[in-house]
């Protein structure tokens, strides 16, 4: 197959939709099927990201929404030449844009959400939210409406979408998300890691590992892992690794110092290739509070790698990880995380082996990205049949 996906912006530091866009097309450009990217990003930019595929950039567009009058003479123009259109995420002109040229025509378009669509937005931010209902009545909701499908990474995902927006029915499907496990050296990358980071040296660690963003809950693992400074060993330590995109870090480090655990507590920034293996390797536990998390890529990372995981109760991918038994889920409250690190440290070090070998398999039944990318060419695919036999 010949697929194309639409994205808004490829930085990885974004996460979320370009790591999915990476992860699956490796495996699907082994087995032969051809992907190309469109984003709404100047051409030399995404150039000089050096992906495997090629990213045609057809400019920046008017912020915020990202207007670009070249994206639909673009598809109309190009489309043609694959076997499907896959879009990436709302809110934004890429989709209505692709709905502009895609609707109606030859060539069947699927959309992922990508969370966008979690009622916890609407909580968060009601006049937003209110302000988008308009927008999904006149445009956005025409897009998933004329979508050969609307793609869910999780069930989780799929359920919490429902009703969140009045009016435009879709069709639904969930294709599960997954990535590699890691490659390299477990000892190589662990002592590169402390070699980076001799603070951490011969001390344990609970890592936190994604965008610093207040939708992460870093201010209540913060709080939690303060108010339980009495009962924790003093040789552990929290780790805040990730890019700060919204400029919270210094604020959290004043809530750190204020809260008296500003030497147990470390800001890497962001950590990638070895240095990510080695944390993650290297942490008694990955620890993600998340007030909203559509899939959560650093919680299979670290199942992967046989880390434990703890996780909230809105991180999307949380039925899974209670029934691999490779972590533990709690509500996204101070006392749910508090009650994950408690019941983490209260396991023996056999149960913590045993959940060690869990969570590996957990990755291996539901994450492993050879099942995952597969399955999802076989669900574009078999669309694509039944759409060819009913024309």
């Amino acid at each position: 197959m010949k697929l194309l996906h639409v994205i808004a912006g490829t930085n990885p530091e974004s996460g979320g939709p370009i790591e999915a866009i990476l992860r699956i097309s490796k495996i699907l450009m082994h087995d032969g099927h051809q992907v190309a990217v469109v984003s709404l990003e100047d051409e030399r930019e995404v150039a000089a990201r050096n992906f495997l595929f090629p990213v045609i950039g057809l400019g920046y567009g008017t912020l915020p929404y990202r207007f670009n009058p070249r994206l639909t003479p673009w598809l109309r123009e190009n489309a043609h030449g694959f076997d499907a259109v896959i879009l990436h995420g709302l809110w934004n002109y890429s989709s209505f844009g692709s709905w502009r040229a895609l609707s109606g025509g030859p060539t069947p378009y699927y959309i992922f959400t990508h969370g966008m669509m979690d009622p916890w937005f609407r909580e968060e931010y009601p006049l937003k939210h209110l302000a988008k209902q308009i927008y999904w009545t006149v445009a956005e909701g025409r897009v998933l409406r004329d979508a050969e499908a609307v793609l869910f990474t999780c069930k989780e995902e799929q359920l919490r979408a429902r009703n969140v927006f009045d009016g435009h029915s879709y069709k639904e499907q969930v294709v599960l998300f997954g990535t590699a496990g890691p490659e390299g050296d477990t000892v190589a990358q662990k002592a590169k890691f402390c070699a980076m980071f001799p603070k951490l040296k011969d001390r344990r660690f609970l890592l936190f590992l994604g965008r610093v963003h207040p939708k992460k809950g870093c201010d209540l693992l913060i709080r939690a892992f303060a108010e339980l400074c009495a009962e924790l060993s003093p040789d552990l330590d929290l780790v805040m690794a990730g890019p700060d995109q919204v400029g919270w870090v210094p604020e959290l480090k004043t809530l750190a110092d204020k809260l008296g655990i500003a030497g147990r507590t470390h800001w890497p920034g962001m950590l990638s290739d070895d240095l990510k293996w080695g944390a993650i390797r290297s942490a008694e536990a990955l620890i993600l509070p998340s007030h909203q998390e559509n899939f959560g890529f650093v919680v299979v990372e670290a199942m992967a790698c046989g880390t434990p995981v703890l996780v909230s109760d809105k991180v999307n991918i949380w039925r899974e990880v209670d029934a691999s038994l490779g972590g533990f889920v709690e509500p996204d409250t101070l006392a749910g995380i508090r009650n994950l690190t408690r019941r983490l440290l209260a396991l023996s070090p056999q149960a913590r082996e045993q959940m060690s070998r869990h969570a590996r398999a957990g990755f291996l039944r539901y994450f492993d990205i050879e099942v995952t990318a597969r399955a999802f060419a076989r669900t574009i695919g078999f669309r694509r049949e039944e759409q060819r036999e009913s024309s």
